[in-house]
């Protein structure tokens, strides 16, 4: 990734997004209320920049004043609104970004609403599968998803023996049998963190194009 500065005053969109995060400037002006809604998978974090944010979440409200922050965890319900007489300048960002990264629901009912998945080209950035089949995209999640489920499967097995190796160590109080251990417990947990990340990103390649849903 090149290395980039970006400036609330003059940057207010959408900054990077990968499977693993997605962050952004956003303004809201004065009585602007934003849509209530939760993500499934992530966490989002919201810090006040300038002017005060009115944020709801699970229903309680409190009020946030420049250089104060909150979080919204997965699957609590939230709402930013701008009770004051100027704009109000945030930055937030949701972890990890996987589609559909929002949850909506039915405004008068509260019934959660079908997944809903944000059109190629969103969050202010190119469309970069633009032009390759839905079939092939559709291909490379399976086969990332397959790499994924063949890491998982042998660092599990690797965990049988890597947490016995650890136990006995702990046991015999071997704190250098410990940390070798733990060592090739890592190698593991790594590997499949990252064919997760690779799998997930394939995933958010292939699913805008369920974005005109029926």
């Amino acid at each position: 990734m090149p290395y980039q500065v970006f400036d609330y005053r003059t940057d207010v969109k959408s900054l990077f997004f990968t499977s693993r995060i997605r962050s952004r400037f956003l303004k809201m002006e004065p009585g602007e209320v934003a849509r209530r809604h939760s993500h499934d998978l992530g966490h989002e974090i919201f810090l006040i920049l300038e002017g005060i944010c009115d944020m709801e979440i699970d229903g309680q409200t409190e009020r946030l004043l420049p250089g104060q922050m909150c979080v919204a965890w997965a699957h609590q319900m939230h709402q930013a609104s701008n009770p004051g007489t100027v704009p109000m300048t945030m930055y937030l960002s949701v972890t990890p970004h996987v589609e559909p990264t929002h949850t909506h629901y039915d405004q008068e009912t509260g019934e959660q609403l079908p997944p809903r998945y944000n059109p190629p080209g969103s969050f202010d950035q190119p469309d970069r599968v633009a032009g390759v089949p839905t079939v092939e995209l559709a291909e490379r999640q399976l086969q990332a998803f397959r790499q994924f489920a063949e890491t998982v499967r042998a660092a599990a097995a690797a965990h049988e023996q890597g947490i016995a190796a650890l136990t006995a160590a702990a046991e015999a109080d071997d704190q250098a049998g410990v940390v070798a251990a733990m060592d090739g417990l890592w190698a593991h947990v790594r590997a499949s963190h990252d064919r997760l990340d690779a799998m997930t990103n394939a995933w958010n390649d292939l699913a805008p194009r369920a974005a005109d849903r029926p």
